[in-house]
Protein backbone atom coordinates (compact mmCIF):
# COMPACT_ATOMS: atom_id res chain seq x y z
CA UNK A 1 0.00 0.00 0.00
CA UNK A 2 1.53 3.42 -1.11
CA UNK A 3 2.00 6.12 1.81
CA UNK A 4 -0.62 8.39 2.09
CA UNK A 5 0.05 12.32 1.54
CA UNK A 6 -0.51 14.53 4.24
CA UNK A 7 -0.86 17.87 3.15
CA UNK A 8 0.29 20.68 6.30
CA UNK A 9 -0.65 24.45 6.65
CA UNK A 10 2.78 24.96 7.95
CA UNK A 11 4.18 28.38 9.31
CA UNK A 12 7.39 27.65 10.99
CA UNK A 13 5.81 27.95 14.75
CA UNK A 14 5.85 26.13 17.57
CA UNK A 15 3.04 23.78 16.70
CA UNK A 16 3.49 23.36 13.19
CA UNK A 17 7.37 22.78 13.64
CA UNK A 18 6.90 19.59 15.93
CA UNK A 19 3.72 18.31 14.12
CA UNK A 20 5.62 17.07 11.24
CA UNK A 21 7.75 14.23 13.02
CA UNK A 22 5.01 13.98 15.27
CA UNK A 23 2.87 12.83 12.01
CA UNK A 24 5.10 10.64 10.55
CA UNK A 25 5.77 8.66 14.28
CA UNK A 26 1.95 8.57 14.53
CA UNK A 27 1.06 7.52 10.43
CA UNK A 28 2.59 5.71 7.75
CA UNK A 29 2.62 9.23 5.66
CA UNK A 30 4.64 11.19 3.02
CA UNK A 31 4.69 15.17 4.68
CA UNK A 32 3.95 17.96 2.30
CA UNK A 33 4.49 21.42 4.02
CA UNK A 34 2.43 24.22 2.53
CA UNK A 35 3.17 28.08 3.71
CA UNK A 36 1.55 30.91 2.64
CA UNK A 37 3.03 33.76 2.18
CA UNK A 38 0.63 36.39 3.26
CA UNK A 39 2.69 39.39 4.07
CA UNK A 40 4.62 37.81 6.83
CA UNK A 41 8.08 38.82 5.64
CA UNK A 42 11.32 37.43 7.10
CA UNK A 43 9.52 35.08 8.86
CA UNK A 44 9.75 32.44 5.88
CA UNK A 45 12.88 32.80 5.13
CA UNK A 46 13.72 29.70 6.95
CA UNK A 47 11.05 27.92 6.94
CA UNK A 48 11.71 25.45 3.54
CA UNK A 49 14.85 24.28 5.16
CA UNK A 50 12.83 23.68 8.17
CA UNK A 51 10.32 22.11 7.03
CA UNK A 52 12.75 19.41 5.19
CA UNK A 53 15.15 19.20 7.83
CA UNK A 54 11.87 18.14 10.23
CA UNK A 55 10.94 15.45 7.98
CA UNK A 56 8.71 17.23 5.22
CA UNK A 57 9.04 15.44 1.54
CA UNK A 58 8.05 18.82 -0.04
CA UNK A 59 7.50 22.72 0.91
CA UNK A 60 5.75 25.08 -1.25
CA UNK A 61 6.07 28.40 -0.03
CA UNK A 62 2.81 30.19 -2.00
CA UNK A 63 2.83 33.88 -2.93
CA UNK A 64 -0.47 35.01 -1.70
CA UNK A 65 -0.14 38.25 -0.80
CA UNK A 66 -2.07 40.40 -3.58
CA UNK A 67 -4.96 37.31 -3.69
CA UNK A 68 -4.94 38.31 0.22
CA UNK A 69 -5.19 42.38 -0.22
CA UNK A 70 -7.87 42.21 -3.19
CA UNK A 71 -9.99 39.13 -2.66
CA UNK A 72 -9.81 39.38 1.20
CA UNK A 73 -8.55 42.34 3.13
CA UNK A 74 -10.57 44.80 0.42
CA UNK A 75 -13.97 43.44 0.59
CA UNK A 76 -13.51 43.24 4.55
CA UNK A 77 -12.53 47.00 4.33
CA UNK A 78 -15.56 47.75 2.19
CA UNK A 79 -17.86 46.25 4.91
CA UNK A 80 -15.99 48.16 7.81
CA UNK A 81 -16.38 44.76 9.90
CA UNK A 82 -14.39 45.20 13.64
CA UNK A 83 -14.96 42.41 15.57
CA UNK A 84 -17.22 43.68 19.26
CA UNK A 85 -16.13 47.43 18.36
CA UNK A 86 -12.08 46.88 17.96
CA UNK A 87 -10.66 43.30 16.58
CA UNK A 88 -9.82 44.52 12.63
CA UNK A 89 -10.15 40.87 11.84
CA UNK A 90 -6.71 40.13 10.58
CA UNK A 91 -6.02 36.37 11.51
CA UNK A 92 -9.65 35.99 10.90
CA UNK A 93 -9.20 37.20 6.98
CA UNK A 94 -6.27 35.30 5.76
CA UNK A 95 -7.25 32.01 7.33
CA UNK A 96 -9.70 31.19 4.50
CA UNK A 97 -7.05 32.19 1.28
CA UNK A 98 -4.35 30.14 2.82
CA UNK A 99 -6.97 27.12 3.32
CA UNK A 100 -8.33 27.81 -0.44
CA UNK A 101 -4.46 27.35 -1.34
CA UNK A 102 -4.05 24.35 1.23
CA UNK A 103 -6.91 22.29 -0.98
CA UNK A 104 -5.93 22.90 -4.45
CA UNK A 105 -2.22 21.87 -3.18
CA UNK A 106 -4.22 18.36 -1.94
CA UNK A 107 -6.06 18.12 -5.32
CA UNK A 108 -2.67 18.62 -7.56
CA UNK A 109 -0.77 16.23 -5.05
CA UNK A 110 -3.52 13.76 -4.43
CA UNK A 111 -3.42 14.33 -1.39
CA UNK A 112 -5.68 12.26 1.22
CA UNK A 113 -5.75 14.66 4.18
CA UNK A 114 -4.68 18.19 5.40
CA UNK A 115 -3.45 18.57 8.45
CA UNK A 116 -3.63 21.67 10.12
CA UNK A 117 -2.04 23.34 13.94
CA UNK A 118 -5.10 24.68 15.44
CA UNK A 119 -5.62 24.49 19.19
CA UNK A 120 -9.33 22.34 20.17
CA UNK A 121 -9.64 26.17 21.96
CA UNK A 122 -9.17 28.36 18.90
CA UNK A 123 -11.04 30.06 16.09
CA UNK A 124 -8.71 29.15 13.53
CA UNK A 125 -9.61 25.33 13.77
CA UNK A 126 -12.94 26.16 12.59
CA UNK A 127 -11.89 29.17 10.13
CA UNK A 128 -9.88 26.54 8.05
CA UNK A 129 -11.94 23.36 8.25
CA UNK A 130 -15.13 25.16 7.42
CA UNK A 131 -12.95 26.19 4.33
CA UNK A 132 -11.85 22.88 3.86
CA UNK A 133 -15.34 21.65 3.50
CA UNK A 134 -16.85 24.10 1.57
CA UNK A 135 -14.58 23.48 -1.60
CA UNK A 136 -13.52 19.77 -0.87
CA UNK A 137 -15.09 17.84 1.57
CA UNK A 138 -13.87 14.90 0.77
CA UNK A 139 -10.40 15.54 2.03
CA UNK A 140 -9.85 14.49 5.35
CA UNK A 141 -8.74 16.93 8.19
CA UNK A 142 -6.34 16.17 11.30
CA UNK A 143 -6.00 18.54 13.63
CA UNK A 144 -2.94 17.06 16.06
CA UNK A 145 -3.75 19.52 18.93
CA UNK A 146 -7.16 17.58 19.46
CA UNK A 147 -5.38 13.81 19.82
CA UNK A 148 -2.08 14.03 20.67
CA UNK A 149 -0.77 13.86 24.06
CA UNK A 150 0.87 18.01 24.24
CA UNK A 151 -1.14 19.36 26.84
CA UNK A 152 0.30 22.95 26.63
CA UNK A 153 2.90 25.03 25.07
CA UNK A 154 5.32 24.35 27.49
CA UNK A 155 5.22 20.60 26.62
CA UNK A 156 5.00 21.98 22.85
CA UNK A 157 8.44 23.12 23.37
CA UNK A 158 9.73 20.26 25.59
CA UNK A 159 8.94 18.11 22.24
CA UNK A 160 10.55 20.39 20.22
CA UNK A 161 14.05 20.38 22.21
CA UNK A 162 13.98 16.64 22.80
CA UNK A 163 13.34 16.42 18.54
CA UNK A 164 16.12 18.91 18.37
CA UNK A 165 13.63 21.41 16.17
CA UNK A 166 14.06 24.77 16.37
CA UNK A 167 11.32 27.23 17.59
CA UNK A 168 10.56 31.04 17.65
CA UNK A 169 9.65 30.99 21.22
CA UNK A 170 10.43 30.17 25.00
CA UNK A 171 9.20 29.72 28.06
CA UNK A 172 9.86 33.15 28.72
CA UNK A 173 8.47 34.53 25.82
CA UNK A 174 5.63 31.97 25.04
CA UNK A 175 3.02 34.04 22.96
CA UNK A 176 1.20 32.59 20.24
CA UNK A 177 1.50 35.06 17.36
CA UNK A 178 0.16 35.55 13.77
CA UNK A 179 1.16 38.12 11.44
CA UNK A 180 0.74 39.40 7.79
CA UNK A 181 0.38 42.49 5.58
CA UNK A 182 -2.54 43.66 7.60
CA UNK A 183 -1.79 42.79 11.48
CA UNK A 184 0.10 41.10 14.19
CA UNK A 185 -1.59 39.06 17.02
CA UNK A 186 -0.72 38.71 20.15
CA UNK A 187 -1.65 35.79 22.82
CA UNK A 188 -0.76 33.40 25.63
CA UNK A 189 1.76 34.36 28.02
CA UNK A 190 0.93 37.06 30.85
CA UNK A 191 -1.64 38.37 28.60
CA UNK A 192 -4.26 35.45 29.75
CA UNK A 193 -4.63 37.60 32.96
CA UNK A 194 -6.48 40.63 32.03
CA UNK A 195 -5.74 42.07 34.81
CA UNK A 196 -1.80 41.74 33.76
CA UNK A 197 -1.05 44.94 31.56
CA UNK A 198 0.71 44.09 28.41
CA UNK A 199 4.52 43.64 29.16
CA UNK A 200 6.49 46.39 26.51
CA UNK A 201 8.33 43.82 24.72
CA UNK A 202 5.17 42.52 23.60
CA UNK A 203 4.54 45.32 20.47
CA UNK A 204 6.67 44.33 16.91
CA UNK A 205 4.92 46.56 14.37
CA UNK A 206 3.98 49.49 16.70
CA UNK A 207 5.74 51.47 19.25
CA UNK A 208 4.79 52.11 22.50
CA UNK A 209 2.87 55.43 22.32
CA UNK A 210 5.50 56.66 24.86
CA UNK A 211 7.82 56.55 21.69
CA UNK A 212 5.31 58.17 19.08
CA UNK A 213 6.61 60.72 17.18
CA UNK A 214 6.16 64.16 18.61
CA UNK A 215 5.08 65.84 15.67
CA UNK A 216 2.29 64.89 13.23
CA UNK A 217 1.78 63.90 9.40
CA UNK A 218 -0.45 64.33 6.91
CA UNK A 219 -1.32 61.83 4.81
CA UNK A 220 -3.52 62.04 1.64
CA UNK A 221 -4.88 58.18 0.81
CA UNK A 222 -7.68 58.19 -2.69
CA UNK A 223 -10.24 56.18 -2.97
CA UNK A 224 -12.25 54.71 -5.37
CA UNK A 225 -15.37 52.67 -5.32
CA UNK A 226 -14.67 52.33 -1.49
CA UNK A 227 -10.89 50.98 -2.28
CA UNK A 228 -7.85 52.47 -2.08
CA UNK A 229 -5.99 53.45 -4.77
CA UNK A 230 -3.08 56.12 -4.64
CA UNK A 231 -0.95 57.35 -1.17
CA UNK A 232 -0.13 61.09 -1.08
CA UNK A 233 -0.81 61.38 -4.97
CA UNK A 234 1.39 58.34 -6.08
CA UNK A 235 -0.70 55.48 -7.54
CA UNK A 236 0.40 52.08 -5.45
CA UNK A 237 -1.15 48.62 -5.26
CA UNK A 238 -3.36 47.25 -2.35
CA UNK A 239 0.15 45.65 -1.30
CA UNK A 240 2.35 48.80 -0.99
CA UNK A 241 -0.51 51.12 0.15
CA UNK A 242 -1.13 49.19 3.51
CA UNK A 243 3.20 48.54 3.93
CA UNK A 244 3.66 52.29 3.45
CA UNK A 245 0.36 52.91 6.28
CA UNK A 246 2.17 50.24 8.59
CA UNK A 247 5.53 52.59 8.80
CA UNK A 248 3.44 55.07 9.02
CA UNK A 249 1.51 53.98 11.97
CA UNK A 250 4.58 52.61 13.83
CA UNK A 251 5.64 55.67 13.83
CA UNK A 252 2.45 57.38 15.44
CA UNK A 253 1.82 54.44 17.61
CA UNK A 254 -1.62 54.02 15.87
CA UNK A 255 -3.56 50.79 15.72
CA UNK A 256 -3.09 48.81 18.98
CA UNK A 257 -5.80 47.19 20.92
CA UNK A 258 -6.45 44.76 23.79
CA UNK A 259 -9.07 43.20 23.94
CA UNK A 260 -11.38 40.74 25.89
CA UNK A 261 -12.69 38.83 22.85
CA UNK A 262 -15.33 36.10 23.03
CA UNK A 263 -14.17 32.89 20.71
CA UNK A 264 -16.52 31.16 18.99
CA UNK A 265 -15.84 28.15 20.78
CA UNK A 266 -17.30 29.48 23.98
CA UNK A 267 -14.95 31.24 25.90
CA UNK A 268 -13.22 34.57 26.13
CA UNK A 269 -9.68 35.16 25.51
CA UNK A 270 -7.12 38.17 25.54
CA UNK A 271 -5.39 39.21 22.60
CA UNK A 272 -3.12 41.86 21.79
CA UNK A 273 -3.64 42.97 17.83
CA UNK A 274 -1.63 45.46 15.92
CA UNK A 275 -3.07 46.77 13.01
CA UNK A 276 -1.73 50.40 11.93
CA UNK A 277 -1.98 50.38 8.26
CA UNK A 278 -5.45 48.99 8.67
CA UNK A 279 -6.69 51.40 11.24
CA UNK A 280 -5.92 54.45 9.17
CA UNK A 281 -7.97 52.71 6.42
CA UNK A 282 -10.63 52.18 8.20
CA UNK A 283 -10.69 55.62 9.37
CA UNK A 284 -9.92 57.03 6.04
CA UNK A 285 -12.47 55.27 4.63
CA UNK A 286 -15.18 56.33 7.59
CA UNK A 287 -14.62 59.56 6.87
CA UNK A 288 -15.24 59.95 2.96
CA UNK A 289 -18.75 57.61 3.71
CA UNK A 290 -19.82 60.24 5.50
CA UNK A 291 -20.14 62.77 2.68
CA UNK A 292 -20.88 60.12 -0.03
CA UNK A 293 -23.55 57.54 1.45
CA UNK A 294 -27.30 58.90 2.26
CA UNK A 295 -28.67 58.55 5.56
CA UNK A 296 -30.67 55.11 5.04
CA UNK A 297 -27.67 53.36 3.65
CA UNK A 298 -25.01 54.35 6.11
CA UNK A 299 -27.16 53.31 9.24
CA UNK A 300 -28.02 49.89 7.35
CA UNK A 301 -24.45 49.89 6.32
CA UNK A 302 -23.74 49.99 9.95
CA UNK A 303 -26.16 46.94 10.78
CA UNK A 304 -24.89 44.81 8.01
CA UNK A 305 -21.13 45.69 9.12
CA UNK A 306 -21.78 43.74 12.50
CA UNK A 307 -22.93 40.52 10.52
CA UNK A 308 -20.13 40.33 7.79
CA UNK A 309 -17.31 40.57 11.15
CA UNK A 310 -19.19 37.91 12.63
CA UNK A 311 -19.06 35.80 9.82
CA UNK A 312 -15.44 36.36 9.08
CA UNK A 313 -14.53 36.08 12.75
CA UNK A 314 -16.59 32.61 12.52
CA UNK A 315 -14.50 31.31 9.06
CA UNK A 316 -17.64 31.75 7.36
CA UNK A 317 -16.21 33.55 4.11
CA UNK A 318 -17.30 30.85 1.73
CA UNK A 319 -21.20 31.09 2.21
CA UNK A 320 -23.94 32.32 0.25
CA UNK A 321 -24.71 35.12 2.98
CA UNK A 322 -20.95 36.47 3.12
CA UNK A 323 -21.05 36.71 -0.67
CA UNK A 324 -24.63 38.47 -0.84
CA UNK A 325 -23.41 40.80 1.63
CA UNK A 326 -19.92 41.56 -0.25
CA UNK A 327 -22.21 42.57 -3.16
CA UNK A 328 -24.53 45.17 -1.19
CA UNK A 329 -21.26 46.28 -0.13
CA UNK A 330 -20.18 46.63 -3.56
CA UNK A 331 -23.36 48.79 -4.66
CA UNK A 332 -23.60 50.85 -2.12
CA UNK A 333 -19.75 52.22 -2.63
CA UNK A 334 -20.11 52.57 -5.95
CA UNK A 335 -20.02 56.39 -5.25
CA UNK A 336 -17.43 56.59 -2.44
CA UNK A 337 -14.76 57.89 -4.77
CA UNK A 338 -12.64 60.87 -3.12
CA UNK A 339 -9.81 62.19 -1.24
CA UNK A 340 -9.45 61.76 2.70
CA UNK A 341 -6.92 63.84 4.19
CA UNK A 342 -5.92 62.67 7.76
CA UNK A 343 -3.01 63.79 10.70
CA UNK A 344 -1.30 61.31 12.18
CA UNK A 345 -0.47 62.04 15.71
CA UNK A 346 -0.23 60.14 19.47
CA UNK A 347 -1.47 56.85 18.47
CA UNK A 348 -4.82 59.50 16.63
CA UNK A 349 -5.98 59.50 13.18
CA UNK A 350 -7.54 63.23 13.15
CA UNK A 351 -9.75 64.42 10.09
CA UNK A 352 -7.63 66.81 8.07
CA UNK A 353 -9.63 67.56 4.82
CA UNK A 354 -12.52 64.86 2.56
CA UNK A 355 -13.74 65.88 -1.07
CA UNK A 356 -15.60 64.07 -3.56
CA UNK A 357 -16.65 64.45 -6.64
CA UNK A 358 -20.04 62.62 -5.43
CA UNK A 359 -20.03 64.30 -2.03
CA UNK A 360 -24.14 64.84 -1.12
CA UNK A 361 -22.80 67.28 1.55
CA UNK A 362 -23.80 70.88 0.24
CA UNK A 363 -22.21 73.96 1.75
CA UNK A 364 -25.38 75.99 0.24
CA UNK A 365 -27.74 74.19 2.08
CA UNK A 366 -25.74 72.99 5.24
CA UNK A 367 -24.20 77.21 5.72
CA UNK A 368 -25.22 78.93 9.14
CA UNK A 369 -25.00 82.29 6.39
CA UNK A 370 -27.70 82.70 4.81
CA UNK A 371 -28.64 81.12 2.15
CA UNK A 372 -31.56 81.35 -0.53
CA UNK A 373 -32.00 77.37 -1.16
CA UNK A 374 -33.65 76.15 2.86
CA UNK A 375 -36.93 77.74 3.95
CA UNK A 376 -36.28 77.37 7.83
CA UNK A 377 -40.29 77.78 8.33
CA UNK A 378 -40.61 74.72 6.32
CA UNK A 379 -39.09 72.87 9.91
CA UNK A 380 -42.33 73.67 11.62
CA UNK A 381 -44.52 71.69 9.53
CA UNK A 382 -41.84 69.11 9.92
CA UNK A 383 -41.74 68.81 13.51
CA UNK A 384 -45.15 69.06 13.33
CA UNK A 385 -45.97 65.55 11.55
CA UNK A 386 -42.71 64.08 13.08
CA UNK A 387 -43.99 64.53 16.78
CA UNK A 388 -47.20 63.69 15.95
CA UNK A 389 -47.25 60.07 17.57
CA UNK A 390 -45.80 61.75 20.83
CA UNK A 391 -48.24 64.17 20.92
CA UNK A 392 -51.04 61.86 20.39
CA UNK A 393 -49.85 59.96 23.10
CA UNK A 394 -49.53 62.66 25.59
CA UNK A 395 -52.81 63.45 24.75
CA UNK A 396 -54.14 60.13 25.41
CA UNK A 397 -52.35 59.47 28.75
CA UNK A 398 -53.92 62.84 29.76
CA UNK A 399 -57.02 62.39 29.36
CA UNK A 400 -57.40 58.78 30.92
CA UNK A 401 -55.88 60.32 33.97
CA UNK A 402 -58.56 63.56 34.21
CA UNK A 403 -61.30 60.10 33.94
CA UNK A 404 -59.57 58.41 36.89
CA UNK A 405 -59.97 61.60 38.79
Amino acid sequence: MPKQKIVLAYSGGLDTSIIIPWLLENYDCEVIAVAGDVGQGEELEPVREKALKSGASKVYIEDLKNEFVKNFIFPTLKSGAVYEDKYLLGTSMARPVIAKRLVEIAEEEGADAICHGCTGKGNDQVRFELTIKALNPSLKIIAPWRIWDIKSREDAIDYAEKKGIPVPVTKKRPYSMDRNIWHLSHEGGVLEDPWCEAPKDVLMLTRIPENAARTADYVEIEFVRGLPTSLNGKKLSGYHIIEKLNKLGNKHSIGVEDIVENRLVGMKSRGVYETPGGTILMEALKILESITLDKETMHFKQHMSLKFADLVYNGQWYTPLRESLSAFFDKALETTTGTVRLKLFRSRCYPAGVKSPYSLHDIDIATFSEDAVYNQKDAEGFINLFGLPLKVRAMKLSKSKQNKK
